[in-house]
C-alpha cells in the first residue's frame, strides 16, 4: 500500500514520469506455499505479478519486493542451501530497474555457518544486510 501512494513516481528511460502502479511491483518468495500467501494478501492492492525466482527470470520491474519467507536458517524448509542459494538472490534481486526490498528476519543475517561452502552460500544475503537501508514497518503505516 505504501509502494501505491499517489505521491510516489517512475521516471522512464525516456524521461517520462509517472505514478507508480501495481504492475511496477514484482514480489518474489523462494517457496510455493509463500507466493500463493502473498498472492492472496496482495490482491486487493492489485499486485499480480507474485511468484518465485524461476517464474521472472528474464522480467524486470520498477520495484522487487523479495520475501525471504523463513524466520532463521534453521527453518529453511530445503535448507540453508536453497534458501541462501547466491544465484537464486542475485536473480531475484537483479529484475529491480530502480529499488529492490528485502524482507527478512534479523536471524537471517546472521547465520551460524558451520562449514566455508555454508559461509559462501549466505554471504550475499548478508552483505546485502550490510549495505541496505533498514526500515522498520511501522515506518511504512500509510498515515506517516
Amino acid at each position: 500500500a505504501h509502494l501505491l501512494r499517489s505521491d510516489l513516481r517512475w521516471v522512464e528511460t525516456d524521461g517520462r514520469e509517472r505514478e507508480l502502479a501495481a504492475h511496477d511491483v514484482l514480489v518474489i518468495a523462494p517457496y510455493n506455499a509463500q507466493v500463493g500467501a502473498l498472492r492472496r494478501a496482495l490482491a486487493p492492492l492489485g499486485v499480480e505479478r507474485i511468484g518465485t525466482v524461476d517464474k521472472f527470470q528474464g522480467q524486470e520491474a520498477p520495484v522487487v519486493i523479495y520475501s525471504c519467507t523463513s524466520s532463521s536458517a534453521l527453518d529453511a524448509p530445503r535448507g540453508m542451501g536453497f534458501l541462501y542459494d547466491p544465484h537464486r538472490f542475485n536473480v531475484a534481486t537483479s529484475r529491480a530497474e530502480g529499488v529492490v526490498i528485502v524482507t527478512a528476519t534479523k536471524a537471517l543475517f546472521a547465520p551460524e555457518c558451520r562449514t566455508p561452502a555454508q559461509m559462501r552460500q549466505a554471504n550475499g544475503l548478508c552483505r546485502f544486510g550490510e549495505v541496505a537501508r533498514i526500515v522498520p514497518l511501522d515506518a511504512l503505516t500509510p498515515n506517516r
